[in-house]
């Protein structure tokens, strides 16, 4: 399995005005992506910072993963993302590595992204979004 980049540093947050406000204010730091992605239950903003993307992540309902992790432990460092030529290569390599997955096939993530998450039972105790980049004509 080839990891070719951090994809990105996902950051649960309770508020997402408020937090993209403070990283304004204080860091300089602006998004220039911002979705709600219904599947998962979370409205998402992004930040480029030199080629490595802050997710800044709000639940849109209470039976959201985020809104579970953020009941149980506050704001904070939810997961980071890998970049993955192939995320069906990837998850085939785990598999065959005994690592176990929080998604067995993978599926649609926010910006188009093909994505699956790797249990952090697997991965010493780290959350993983495996991330595919979006065909070019879906991210348009």
């Amino acid at each position: 399995m080839d990891v070719t980049r951090v994809d990105q540093i996902a950051i649960a947050v309770e508020d997402l005005d408020a937090t993209l406000e403070l990283y304004e204010r204080s860091f300089g730091l602006t998004a220039s992506h911002r979705e709600v992605v219904e599947s998962d239950g979370v409205e998402e903003a992004m930040i480029d910072v030199g080629g490595v993307w802050l997710q800044l992540l709000q639940p849109t309902r209470d039976d959201s993963p985020i809104a579970r992790y953020l009941e149980r432990n506050g704001p904070g460092l939810h997961h980071l993302g890998f970049g993955v030529p192939s995320v069906d290569g990837a998850l085939e390599h785990l598999r065959d590595q005994g690592v176990r997955l929080i998604d067995e096939e993978p599926r649609r993530g926010g910006g188009g992204h093909t994505i699956a998450f790797v249990h952090p039972k697997g991965t010493g105790g780290v959350l993983v979004e495996l991330v595919e980049d979006a065909p070019a004509e879906d991210t348009a």
